[in-house]
């Protein structure tokens, strides 16, 4: 794919066209609520994301919603399994968790975190301080490998970097503003964000 149709939210015919049929034989529902169990393991791994590079100067909320999108999206291209489950919708600066909202407010009420308003590069910035310790217990060894690959890949990007990065993720080009992204088309990227190693037809 050339730089071009990256930029441009063009996608190669022969993938959207794959994507369309896909879409055509499975409706994909604007909202869905997320069961329990994922809502813990999205705040245990947003408080263990936020513990180890919360800190650093770069990483405030548009950051941390990149890091969470690539967590989840790149485990389901891995494994064909959902790691946090979460729903995120197509913004003009990248994939935003739609739930994010209201499970901050929660754990800005059970004293889990902290929201501190802060600024880099003359930009607001707003951080988050986590003030307990996460439960990993939630996760397996798989998983929280998986977390850790993604923070150490990602954690020096500035806000401005990961939502190019994104902006050239299939996902994201495909999915119409305001929608929420199919965790499905992660099976469509292209070489810049997949990270699946597909075996290579024969004939």
């Amino acid at each position: 794919m050339s730089t071009a149709e990256l930029y441009g939210d063009v996608v190669p015919a022969e993938i959207k066209l794959k994507i369309d049929q896909s879409k055509d034989t499975e409706k994909v529902e604007e909202r869905i609520v997320l069961s329990s169990v994922n809502i813990d393991k999205f705040k245990n791994a947003f408080l263990y994301i936020t513990q180890k590079i919360g800190a650093l100067p770069n990483v405030g909320q548009t950051v941390l919603y990149k890091i969470l999108y690539f967590c989840d999206f790149d485990y389901y291209e891995k494994y064909e399994e959902q790691l946090t489950g979460a729903l995120y919708q197509r913004n003009h600066y990248g994939p935003t968790p739609i739930e994010f909202g209201e499970i901050i407010a929660q754990m800005v009420g059970e004293s889990k975190i902290e929201v501190v308003k802060s600024s880099f590069f003359n930009h607001e910035q707003t951080k988050y301080m986590p003030m307990i310790a996460p439960d990993l217990s939630v996760f397996s060894g798989q998983e929280l490998n998986h977390i850790d690959q993604v923070i150490e890949k990602l954690k020096n990007k500035t806000a401005k970097e990961l939502s190019e990065l994104s902006h050239k993720d299939v996902p994201w080009i495909t999915t119409p503003e305001g929608k929420i992204i199919d965790y499905e088309s992660v099976f469509y990227r292209t070489a810049d964000t997949s990270v699946r190693v597909y075996e290579t037809e024969t004939a």
